[in-house]
């Protein structure tokens, strides 16, 4: 029978990365104006060439979140890139949260993280 905690580590990893490869390839994808246009109201704060750097970095976290489970190569990446996208997302949440916009997804986006990071770090 296959290991319960590798099961759920995939259900919540496949979530995530669909998640990240989503937001990462809009803010990559898209002009500034056009996030903003969006309703992405915080990128008027932030630089074009920032706003394309976290998009990369949340492209790369989705695939560090399937990659190393899919090939059986270098696991310890895996609960490493949900570390590392929950830490962004408490950076999300922080600049939400100072200019009083909705702040529900990035906490359940950290939360999902964090618990991949521990299912990661269990299935090692």
């Amino acid at each position: 029978m296959e290991n319960p905690v590798l099961i759920a580590l995939w259900i919540i990893n496949v979530l995530l990365a669909i998640a990240f490869l989503g937001a990462g390839g809009m803010k990559l994808a898209r002009p500034k104006s056009a996030l903003a246009e969006m309703g992405m109201g915080w990128v008027e704060n932030v630089s074009p060439t920032s706003i394309k750097m976290l998009g990369g970095l949340e492209v790369l976290g989705a695939i560090g979140l399937i990659l190393p489970l899919a090939t059986d190569i270098a696991l310890i990446l895996t609960p490493i890139a949900a570390v590392c996208l929950a830490i962004t997302m408490v950076g999300a949440t922080v600049v939400h949260a100072r200019r009083a916009e909705p702040m529900t997804v990035g906490i359940v986006l950290t939360l999902l993280a964090v618990v991949s990071a521990v299912l990661g770090f269990l299935a090692l």
